[in-house]
């Protein structure tokens, strides 16, 4: 059984991301200045997605 044509998703749905990644976390902290190049990667700071 296929589905309806309605129901099938078209292009790229993909919504505003809201979950940043650790490294990009960490890009993101260093260039704010919030966070320096060796500092530890534990416990980081919360961000907002700038992206």
């Amino acid at each position: 059984m296929s589905i309806h044509r309605s129901l099938k998703v078209k292009g790229n749905i993909a919504g505003k991301k809201n979950v940043l990644k650790r490294f990009e976390r960490v890009d993101q902290l260093i260039k704010e200045g919030r966070l320096k190049p060796g500092d530890q990667v534990l416990g980081l700071p919360k961000t907002k997605v700038n992206i």
